[in-house]
């Protein structure tokens, strides 16, 4: 038989064991998908009038919102673009993503066989009984070689499918890392605007306080005071003077820890000025289902869910055999003399392995599968809860925020107008300096509340923010 005719039966044979196969994995199937959960309780946002349900009564789209939307502030944006690309953790978060899509490549590339070239050669000779060797015996091998080795039932799909579960966790937790990422730059930079606004207090009621600590002096000098009530203003004066210190120390470490966030040295953060806390012009929320499919911590555990199901079909897989096919084609002299190119190698075989008794490790296996599934399960569930709960609150804390800074604005200015005119009366010897003090206090706290609702209205916002997924657009 000729060579050619060799290599045509050889081919033939491949092709027929293909086909075979190909026919009893269509009989078999292989395992359903796994369908992503989406029901999440009725009563997830709660019950009654709530701010939250108040605040959620347009159901529009909230979570469609970009974060430019949440963070209007132009300064603030450039600060978030940079970080989004400098930042360390969402670039290595970004790298796990192509880790992981090389690991699903892989997977699909399971379905083919693999082909191995192993070529050999040896050179032999014996000794005589003359002591001497005799002619050299040349071998050699060239051989190449096809593997496939095939679950029956579908396990190298299901091994695909529970990469791409993986790729999908990987690609959640880098929109987790992101949306985290642009919530720890908006808080850092509504903490500097909150130190500033309190720096600029404190110097202003500095300023205000050397004004009254004079006019005591004064009166105190012309016999109309004590000299108590100089000692007590200018004890209060000097403690402003050190908030004033330890808020511009503070103003620095934020910069310094803002700059980290973004790999840069040390320097001037460039911000604005606070005015009055606002929320996205479409302040409404949607369907609960709708919000949360949005967040990557529910993304997750639903992918974890995911891989649990697949790694429970894996155990199940492991039940049925295993189909291999082999084959191997090449060039042999099979010893003695070189021949050019040599006697045509071929070879083909192909087993079915089936496991019978595996000492209860298969049973083991896919009992501790449907276990950690169920565990995932009760996780998924927990996870939904959980998200709705933190949507509620945040709603209600942006809710009250808002509302707050109303009343704080007009506190503000009746106490201004309440520390003013008690001066006057000082100046006139027809109030305390005790009433002046008083009023100075009164006011300064009235002023740090506003400034600090403000600061608690942000991080609820930057809260509700999270909540609703951390919008990628």
């Amino acid at each position: 038989m000729s060579k050619c005719e060799y290599m045509k039966r050889f081919s033939i044979y491949i092709v027929l064991c293909t086909l075979s196969l190909s026919t009893l994995l269509s009989s078999c199937g292989v395992y359903r998908k796994y369908k992503s959960q989406t029901e999440v309780p009725d009563d997830l946002y709660g019950s009654g009038d709530s701010i939250a349900q108040a605040a959620m009564a347009d159901s529009a789209t909230i979570a469609d919102i970009s974060w430019r939307e949440f963070f209007r502030d132009p300064l603030l944006q450039t600060l978030i673009d940079s970080a989004l690309v400098r930042n360390t953790d969402l670039r290595a978060a970004r790298v796990a993503v192509e880790q992981a899509q090389a690991s699903l490549t892989a997977a699909k590339l399971a379905y083919l066989p693999s082909l191995t070239l192993n070529p050999q050669a040896s050179i032999s000779s014996t000794m005589g009984t003359n002591g001497s060797f005799g002619a050299a015996s040349y071998t050699y091998h060239i051989p190449l070689q096809l593997d496939w080795n095939i679950g029956i039932a579908g396990s190298v799909t299901v091994q695909k499918r529970k990469a791409q579960a993986v790729l999908e966790q990987a690609k959640y937790t880098r929109d987790a890392t992101r949306a985290n990422l642009i919530s720890s730059v908006a808080q850092y930079y509504f903490r500097l605007l909150l130190l500033d606004r309190e720096l600029e207090i404190l110097l202003l009621t500095d300023s205000l306080w050397n004004v009254s600590l004079e006019t005591e002096r004064a009166l105190w000098e012309n016999g109309k005071a004590y000299s108590t009530a100089v000692n007590q203003m200018e004890s209060s004066n000097l403690t402003v003077k050190t908030q004033i210190l330890d808020t511009k120390r503070n103003i620095l470490a934020t910069e310094n820890a803002l700059c980290k966030l973004l790999r840069m040295t040390p320097r001037h953060v460039e911000r604005n000025a606070w005015g009055t806390f606002e929320l996205p012009d479409r302040f409404s929320t949607g369907v609960p289902a709708l919000l949360l499919e949005k967040r990557p911590d529910v993304r997750v555990a639903d992918q974890q869910l995911a891989e649990a199901f697949y790694n429970t079909a894996a155990a199940k897989a492991a039940f049925y055999p295993s189909f291999s096919l082999q084959g191997l084609i090449g060039w042999t002299n099979n010893g003695g003399i070189i021949a050019d190119p040599g006697a045509l190698l071929l070879k083909a075989a192909a087993s079915l392995v089936q496991p019978i008794f595996a000492q209860g490790k298969l049973r083991a296996n896919l009992k501790i599968a449907k276990l950690s599934q169920e565990d995932k399960l009760d996780q998924y569930v927990q996870t939904v809860i959980n998200a709705g709960n933190q949507v509620n609150e945040a709603l209600a804390d942006c809710q009250v925020a808002k509302d707050k800074d109303l009343i704080y604005k007009r506190q503000v200015a009746v106490l201004h107008l309440a520390y003013t005119g008690t001066h006057e009366l000082m100046n006139a010897g027809k109030a305390s300096y005790l009433e002046v003090l008083t009023a100075q206090e009164s006011l300064l706290k009235a002023q740090l509340n506003e400034v600090e609702n403000l600061f608690e209205g942000s991080q609820a916002l930057i809260a509700l923010y999270i909540a609703l997924g951390g919008t990628s657009k």
